[in-house]
């Protein structure tokens, strides 16, 4: 007997970015705590979707503005991914994930999105997330993009 295969989708709707700055004690790492319905109390990082017409990466700088009010980054491609299965609805999520380096001197103005806010150490950040997988994003930027300097070629010419 035959059987027919079916594959699950993979969707990639949305976008992830960690924002580093760098302080006399070390980088730090800024983490959200989620004030909608979803994830509500979560800590995370930035996150949302991409628009119809944007490319991933506008929609990167988008939501950092949005989500923090910081309108000057220098922003890379990861190449790393955030990932999650749906079982409700049977697909694959896909986010690039971008980092981008802010100046100390930038404030952070929260949207309605957020209820708080923190710089951490990359040890704080990734014993604060709860996301599965948020972690292993957190370890994979802090060595390729804070213990080694960025490869200039996954830099975004904006």
């Amino acid at each position: 007997m035959n059987r027919v295969q079916h594959e699950v989708p993979l969707r990639c709707k949305g976008i992830a970015v960690v924002l580093l700055k760098s302080t006399p004690y070390g980088y730090k790492v800024l983490l959200l705590k989620r004030a909608t319905p979803v994830l509500r109390g979560v800590w995370c990082y930035i996150g949302g979707g991409i628009e119809e017409g944007e490319k991933a990466w506008e929609a990167a700088l988008r939501e950092i503005r949005e989500e923090t009010g910081i309108t000057k980054v220098s922003l890379f491609t990861s190449n790393k991914y955030d990932q999650f299965y749906s079982a409700n609805e049977n697909y694959i999520y896909v986010a690039p994930v971008f980092v981008g380096y802010v100046n100390d001197g930038q404030e952070v103005t929260l949207n309605n999105s957020h209820s708080e806010y923190e710089w951490l150490t990359f040890t704080e950040a990734i014993e604060r997330v709860r996301i599965p997988g948020n972690d292993d994003v957190l370890t994979f930027i802090e060595k390729h993009f804070v213990r080694n300097s960025p490869m200039e070629f996954l830099r975004i010419k904006m």
